[in-house]
């Protein structure tokens, strides 16, 4: 169901005090100025100078007396009138161009009575511009004669306005007065000062240098800040403007810090401002309407169907409740806020019409007048309320009724038929494919306030990081401020596709700063170092998706763009190199279907050795290490190979056991290069309790001495039972003793002897009889061949001619 606009009656102004003057004031001349006091009561209405008496009336609802005062020709009028927020009674402001201020009260006697006059700008020579008044403040802008005409450059005249304000304070019966003055913004442009009842909007006016013209002012007191903003430029600052700690700025050096805001642009092109709750509200001459927000930010609110064609023509704007209400001429034109859909247009009887501001919340008279949640209008025919018309049923249109409504009109527009098309129709008929294929989309969007509440931390960030490099660019706390710029930038890499401008951009970012870059990378992928120097992670496996894709099987990237995994390599090396071997092994951990260390395309090791250079330059202990912990057989024999010939007998042993029995047949090879070693030398000797270790349960007896006949060294001359001097020592009984002792664990017989020799290959703990001395006699070779070798009992046993005899 649709809503309905209503435009209802709440008074026909003969309730208010002067009622016969106050509808002829306001019928009369369409320049007067009309406000309203906070609580609803009073109306203000000011004439241009040069208009008839009274220039000035105040009129009162209910009881209570009216105020008319007039200033003979030849006397100026005020330049500007309005309520101030007196916490006592109702207080009246005047303010003159030459800087006299009025304040004007009720309440101690009969009818209105000055309580103050002051002089705002006591020196001399001063022309106020422009008053606003902000609650609990007096803002104004003032011109000073500057006396320096000659200098080249901008005139001088453009930067010779300051800002100032005066506090109101509560002064015992009378009210109000105001307090001191303090200085905002000096040799600052000439500003139209807008107020809303907690910002004070400086907007450049027609006389604002063109230069200039393009940048605007938020002043939040509240906050103690000012934001500078330049809605055709999309950039916005933020600086501290306090008035408790004395805080002033010089226009001139404001600008200077804030880079980008000199940028040559148009002046804004605006028919009416209008400040709200919201934000400032900007009309421009081709009816589209901005809103600037507090924060600085623009966007464009709608359109209306009618564009205000001279300057001159009466606008006003205001909002309720997420609408926007428009004036233009006798038009009223109400737009949603949310999606600058035209929602209701009406024809008014009369084309000079006042948008008031709505009472403050929790006033009395805003339930009085029945305006909660609605706008307040006045003309000359009365009070008036412009707001919804709910029914108690009434449930707000979804996404896809909205679609179907406006193709509705739109296809109605353009069709030749008589009958009319209803959204029905639209919705079931298959010719109208185009709003149905939109409504499917926005089934699950997400609504406006949901989409804010999911990217109020990606806003936040952005814009934090946006005023970070404002501050780089004005040179504040720059080695601090580049840090934090680098993690902020790879942390806000990370969440994206790393792919084109993204990688591009992180690996400039790695390059220019990589301490910050691999800070922030070792905070997005939760790393920690445990006491073993193995790496740990928490970090979910889309992060590592990120991280380890992008494969790059070529030995040069494409322009010298590193894929994230070898940026990050390439930044260990540099900085951490130790981290290097436990980060590939932990990123050999992670993955998923079609990536990761078991995706497509090259290991994760093979990348990490292609960063750190061709074969041959790489470091050698960083490379080995990587081997090691690739798991691969081919890269761990090939680390083993290394080590064999650095003689590194006790790392590559132990490089064997780390496997553990998960990789039988990897440690089955790394047995038999070692054991090719312990037969050729004795430097392994030392090391024969992890050989022993290494040596697999299952090989028998019989495949060891194989193995060892095949790799024994070549002899070049007659065994002899000792080695020449300086010759390798040959492979002792006593040293293979100890390794057969380990072989055949799993085949060892737990039965009867089955063979003739098999018992010797055993140690039986009882060492055999000693046989009976004697003469010794020569053995006949025909029945013991190769026993002739053998030393007598007592010396030590060597076996050189092991290859002819086993």
């Amino acid at each position: 169901m649709k809503r309905a606009g209503t435009l209802r009656l709440l008074s026909d102004l003969s309730n208010f005090s002067g009622a016969a003057r106050l509808r002829e004031l306001l019928a009369g001349d369409p320049a007067v100025q009309v406000r309203c006091s906070p609580d609803g009561r009073h109306l203000l209405l000011l004439r241009p100078p040069g208009a008839p008496t009274p220039q000035l009336l105040v009129a009162v609802r209910g009881p209570g007396a009216e105020l008319e005062l007039a200033w003979p020709e030849g006397h100026p009028s005020p330049l500007d009138a309005f309520f101030l927020a007196s916490p006592v009674r109702p207080a009246l402001g005047l303010v003159w161009e030459s800087g006299l201020a009025e304040v004007w009260g009720t309440g101690v006697g009969p009818g209105w009575q000055l309580l103050q006059s002051t002089e705002l700008c006591p020196e001399g020579e001063v022309r106020v511009v422009a008053v606003a008044a902000p609650r609990g403040r007096l803002v104004w802008c003032e011109e000073r004669q500057t006396g320096s005409e000659d200098r080249p450059g901008p005139p001088v005249a453009s930067f010779s306005h300051y800002v100032c304000v005066k506090t109101l304070e509560p002064s015992g019966e009378t009210g109000t007065k105001l307090g001191r003055t303090q200085v905002l913004l000096h040799h600052c442009p000439p500003f139209q000062l807008l107020a809303s009842r907690k910002d004070v909007f400086l907007v450049p006016t027609a006389t604002t240098w063109a230069g200039v013209a393009h940048i605007l002012l938020i002043w939040t007191p509240s906050k103690g800040r000012v934001m500078v903003a330049a809605p055709s430029l999309g950039l916005s600052y933020s600086k501290s403007l306090n008035l408790r700690q004395g805080d002033a700025w010089d226009f001139r050096v404001l600008l200077r810090g804030l880079p980008g805001l000199l940028s040559p642009r148009e002046p804004l092109a605006v028919h009416t401002w209008a400040p709200t709750p919201q934000g400032l509200l900007m009309l421009d001459f081709r009816g589209t309407v901005n809103l600037v927000h507090t924060h600085g930010g623009t966007r464009t609110v709608g359109t209306l169907q009618e564009a205000p064609v001279i300057l001159q023509g009466s606008a006003a704007l205001g909002t309720f409740h997420g609408t926007l209400a428009c004036v233009l001429g006798s038009t009223l034109e109400l737009l949603d806020m949310g999606t600058g859909q035209l929602l209701e247009r009406k024809v008014l009887s009369t084309d000079r019409v006042y948008l008031l501001e709505p009472p403050a919340p929790g006033m009395k008279e805003e339930d009085e007048l029945e305006i909660r949640g609605g706008l307040p209008l006045l003309s000359a025919l009365g009070l008036f309320y412009v707001g919804w018309e709910t029914p108690q049923c009434h449930e707000l249109p979804t996404a896809m009724d909205l679609v179907f409504e406006e193709a509705c009109e739109y296809y109605q527009r353009r069709s030749l038929r008589g009958a009319q098309l209803t959204p029905e129709e639209l919705q079931h008929s298959s010719t109208f494919r185009a709003p149905q294929a939109l409504a499917s989309i926005l089934q699950g969007h997400l609504p406006p306030s949901t989409l804010l509440t999911t990217l109020r931390a990606e806003l936040r960030d952005y814009r934090g990081l946006e005023q970070l490099k404002a501050q780089l660019v004005a040179g504040d706390e720059e080695e601090a401020g580049w840090t934090e710029l680098a993690e902020l930038e790879v942390t806000r890499l990370l969440r994206t596709e790393l792919t084109g401008d993204q990688l591009a951009q992180l690996n400039t970012v790695f390059q220019a700063l990589p301490t910050a870059a691999w800070g922030a990378t070792l905070r997005a992928l939760q790393l920690q170092l445990d006491g073993n120097g193995r790496l740990s992670s928490q970090a979910p496996p889309d992060v590592w998706k990120k991280v380890l894709g992008g494969t790059a099987a070529a030995k040069e990237p494409p322009n010298g763009i590193l894929p994230p995994f070898e940026l990050l390599c390439q930044c260990l090396c540099r900085l951490e190199p130790r981290w290097l071997p436990p980060f590939v092994e932990l990123a050999q951990q992670q993955g998923g279907p079609g990536w990761g260390a078991g995706g497509p395309g090259l290991p994760l090791y093979r990348r990490a050795l292609a960063v750190l250079g061709e074969e041959g330059t790489r470091p050698e202990a960083l490379e080995l290490e990587l081997l090691l912990g690739s798991r691969r057989p081919k890269a761990v024999l090939q680390a083993v190979g290394q080590l064999v010939q650095k003689e590194q007998w006790e790392r590559a042993l132990e490089a064997g056991l780390a496997l553990g029995p998960a990789s039988p047949l990897l440690r089955n090879e790394i047995f038999k290069v070692l054991l090719t070693e312990f037969a050729q030398h004795r430097r392994l000797d030392a090391h024969l309790p992890l050989l022993c270790r290494l040596c697999p349960p299952e090989l028998a007896p019989e495949e060891l001495l194989l193995l060892l006949k095949t790799h024994l060294p070549d002899e070049v001359g007659p065994p002899t039972p000792f080695p020449e001097p300086g010759a390798e020592p040959p492979l002792t009984v006593g040293l293979l003793r100890t390794l057969l002792e380990q072989t055949g664990v799993q085949r060892r017989p737990s039965g009867p002897v089955l063979s003739l020799y098999e018992d010797s290959l055993w140690d039986s703990g009882t060492p055999p009889p000693t046989p009976p001395r004697g003469p010794l006699t020569a053995l006949q070779g025909s029945e013991h061949p190769g026993l002739e070798a053998w030393a007598p009992t007592g010396q030590s046993f060597c076996i050189p001619d092991i290859r002819n005899h086993l």
